[in-house]
């Protein structure tokens, strides 16, 4: 098998946009094979994925994908630089991945990787400049991008750093120049639809939080969400989406998990919410102010809004309220933790090609390579079965097979004869 490409998803739901990206990335990379990491079942931005890992993981090998891999729960659930820093590690870790590409505003990979290059080892005037910005009030996404552009004199730095792709791809190099990696970093550039482009201006291209609203718009008939958002997906993510939503398994979002949520937040006292991760800087006390206030029936969006502030974002809370509800401990998921990288790689899905990278994987890997989840699994790696169970109880119907699917669920595997996929 000739090179082989990694990438970094989460495919929430996979669209026109991610295919492009990803034929594109194949070229520029001249590579044979493709392995995804994939968050699982929580997200980056502190959100339930749409359809559960398996249907994301189903789509992905459709669309070109050879094998895909899980991106643990304890950092796929993170902001940008432990995200980054799971997902980076975990394709290091196979032993296979030659190069990795990311999507990226400016596609100058030359400029984030000198930015990275000069901010790995975080300098302690970079650090001071950090914590003076922070004492604002700013976000944390904005005081990061405005201190790097003080740090290297260059307010094109913090202009780069703004975009959101932009961002998280600097994490990817960030990661890599920390893990000493030597894979080829590669870097397509956004076209069409912006990160955060939430209408459809494009008659093919769109992106996920545009298509995510017009499903959730349809007030449940999935026949007027499909079709309004078949021009935007594959074909095989159309399939994928109707059968899980005919199974009430999709479309996944907060509500689903208002009474469970909402029963953590107003029973744990103050003391144990503090001790959950991204439950900082006294949001404990602003929650337990929030909830009496809340109106009757209240939604999670509702909470979400009484909550925000400018240091409060969205983003924020939405990781916050996801580690309250997975019951996520700061202790448990410090940096010493998390720098050890994921403990071992789980396959979520594969075709033939992949099934092949897998076998090479067990030889070249530098942590076990595993398709289920044992009773006896690292604690990370518990995780990511609880957080399972967590996830089905949003289901129109769930029982035992669909909370401990970690612990025997097969990967996802699609076979290509020709141009048909079975």
């Amino acid at each position: 098998m000739g090179r082989v490409l990694g990438v970094i998803v989460e495919y929430n739901p996979l669209h026109n946009g991610h295919a492009y990206h990803l034929a594109a990335s194949k070229e520029a990379a001249g590579a044979e094979a493709v392995v995804a990491v994939m968050s699982g079942h929580w997200l980056q931005r502190g959100e339930p994925a749409l359809m559960n890992k398996w249907a994301r993981a189903e789509a992905a090998l459709h669309a070109g994908v050879d094998l895909v891999l899980e991106l643990p729960v304890a950092y796929s659930a993170q902001p940008a630089e432990w995200f980054a820093y799971g997902a980076v590690a975990a394709l290091h870790a196979t032993g296979v991945v030659d190069a990795f590409c990311f999507g990226s505003e400016s596609g100058d990979i030359g400029a984030l990787r000198a930015l990275a290059a000069k901010l790995a080892a975080e300098p302690a005037e970079f650090a001071a400049l950090l914590r003076e910005r922070l004492k604002t009030g700013a976000p944390y996404p904005a005081a990061y991008a405005d201190a790097a552009g003080a740090l290297t004199g260059s307010p094109d730095a913090a202009a780069l750093l703004a975009e959101p792709n932009n961002s998280l791809g600097f994490h990817y190099l960030l990661a890599l120049e920390r893990l000493g990696a030597r894979m080829t970093p590669l870097t397509i550039r956004r076209v069409k639809a912006g990160y955060h482009d939430a209408n459809f201006a494009d008659a093919s291209i769109a992106s996920a939080t545009a298509i995510r609203k017009r499903l959730l718009a349809a007030s449940g008939d999935a026949a007027e969400a499909l079709d309004a958002v078949a021009a935007y997906v594959p074909e095989a993510t159309l399939r994928i989406l109707r059968r899980e939503w005919e199974a009430g398994r999709a479309p996944m979002h907060w509500e689903r998990y208002r009474a469970p949520l909402f029963h953590r937040l107003l029973t744990l006292p103050e003391s144990r919410l503090a001790a959950l991760r991204d439950v900082t800087e006294g949001l404990e006390r602003r929650i337990k102010k929030a909830l009496p206030a809340l109106p009757p029936d209240a939604s999670v969006e509702a909470l979400l809004d009484a909550l925000k502030t400018k240091r409060y974002t969205r983003t924020k809370l939405q990781r916050m309220l996801t580690a309250v509800y997975l019951d996520h401990a700061k202790e448990a998921l410090g940096a010493e933790s998390l720098q050890a990288g994921p403990p071992a790689l789980r396959a979520l899905g594969f075709t033939d090609a992949g099934q092949a990278l897998l076998a090479r994987m067990k030889r070249t890997a530098s942590v076990p390579v595993v398709t289920r989840i044992g009773r006896d699994a690292h604690p990370l790696l518990a995780l990511d079965a609880a957080a399972t169970a967590a996830y089905a109880l949003g289901y129109a119907t769930a029982g035992p097979d669909d909370w401990f699917a970690d612990y025997y669920k097969p990967p996802v595997r699609v076979s290509f004869s020709g141009s048909d996929a079975k």
